[in-house]
């Protein structure tokens, strides 16, 4: 095969995802930015037991740890996944180097953006809802040091007495003067432990699951498809007798359904099923010990987790195509005329003609061909 002639990629497209690093980027500013905002203060009752529970100084994880567990170590290992496995089984012995690293790179650069971005927006997300909300932590009392002495002076509601209960009091009442301290008392909802360490492990669980291929068995539509390599006694059984000689028919042998299907699939090594839920089972105990350590309440931690999970699989779908049809590839890059937004009447941001990979492509598909592999229905253009 005479070497492929490789094409500049245009600066247009290059600046267009330069441009998608800086919005996520500018996503997480805003998330820090409302990280130094003074939350609203929500009354609260002094006799309020689901908030008087002990404050815990030494967390059981520290958003260091958070950090370097939800954002670090999935870093890590999509990068080293993406320069060790792609293009895989796919690429063959006289496949240019220079396409196999295109394909790393480009695999790597949607892995980083996809779990930035799922990040990024849980960070300002949780964050802003934290500032809206303004909800008592567990541990509010001991935080707050409220001055019962002169609890009417700091009445805002409620009915009752001092010693009855049933008095909402403003957060004046406070004598904590270590205003970081009093303003994170009031910063329950939704828990930030939970949604950040969600988004990254469920990301990189998902991540994982792409490219190692772990899915439930399924069956391939293009088992029963004309045009599939894979489509042969199916075919046969799917089709009118009027389509066929009835000589051809008595000396074609029918192979029963439910063989044919159970030659589709098989279910992938459970020791990748464990490997793909260690990143849940991380997010599971970095939920739990906000409980534990009484920073959240049961509802925060449920709603924070739930928005994790949602902003990572959105995210992952962004820049993935799905796990159990994309041979663990991610989306190809957008074609050039349409690098910066497309009109009505346009379907879609890649393009069949203008790819600037296209050569690529017809490289790769070669290389599928020569090591056996399945084009077709999971084939995607990277």
């Amino acid at each position: 095969m005479a070497p492929a002639t490789r094409s500049r990629v245009p600066l247009s497209l290059i600046l267009s995802y330069v441009l998608d690093w800086i919005i996520i980027a500018l996503i997480a500013v805003v998330g820090a930015l409302f990280t130094l905002t003074t939350p609203n203060h929500h009354p609260f009752s002094p006799t309020d037991p689901s908030i008087a529970y002990p404050f815990v100084v030494n967390e059981k994880v520290s958003t260091s740890t958070l950090v370097l567990v939800s954002l670090v170590a999935p870093g890590i290992i999509t990068a080293l996944v993406c320069l060790i496995f792609a293009p895989g089984r796919v690429a063959s012995r006289d496949m240019p180097t220079s396409l196999i690293w295109r394909r790393k790179l480009w695999e790597w650069n949607t892995a980083w953006m996809g779990l930035g971005l799922a990040l990024a927006a849980a960070f300002m997300i949780t964050d802003g809802m934290k500032n809206l909300f303004g909800k008592p932590r567990p541990d509010l009392l001991a935080r707050c040091d409220p001055d019962m002495a002169n609890l009417q002076n700091y009445v805002v509601g409620g009915f009752g007495t001092a010693t009855s209960g049933g008095l909402l009091v403003s957060w004046q009442i406070c004598r904590q003067t270590n205003l970081s301290i009093l303003n994170d008392g009031f910063a329950s909802f939704p828990s930030g432990h939970s949604s950040f360490s969600w988004a990254g492990m469920t990301y990189l669980s998902l991540f994982l699951c792409s490219k190692f291929a772990i899915a439930i068995p399924y069956l391939l539509p293009s088992a029963y498809g004309s045009g599939s390599s894979r489509s042969t006694a199916s075919d046969r059984l799917l089709e009118s007798p009027l389509d066929h000689p009835k000589s051809a028919l008595q000396a074609t042998p029918l192979i029963p359904l439910s063989k044919i299907m159970r030659s589709q699939a098989a279910a992938p090594p459970t020791y990748l099923l464990v490997i793909a839920f260690i990143p849940i089972g991380a997010a599971i105990y970095i939920s739990s010990t906000r409980w534990s350590d009484f920073y959240h309440h049961g509802f925060d931690i449920i709603f924070g987790s739930l928005m994790g999970f949602l902003l990572a699989w959105g995210s992952f779908r962004w820049y993935h195509a799905p796990i159990r049809r994309g041979a663990g590839w991610a989306w190809g890059p957008r074609s050039s005329e349409k690098a910066w937004g497309i009109g009505m009447g346009v379907q879609g941001y890649a393009s069949e003609s203008g790819s600037e990979w296209k050569r690529g492509d017809e490289d790769l598909e070669n290389g599928v061909r020569r090591t056996g592999g399945q084009i077709g229905a999971d084939r995607v253009e990277v």
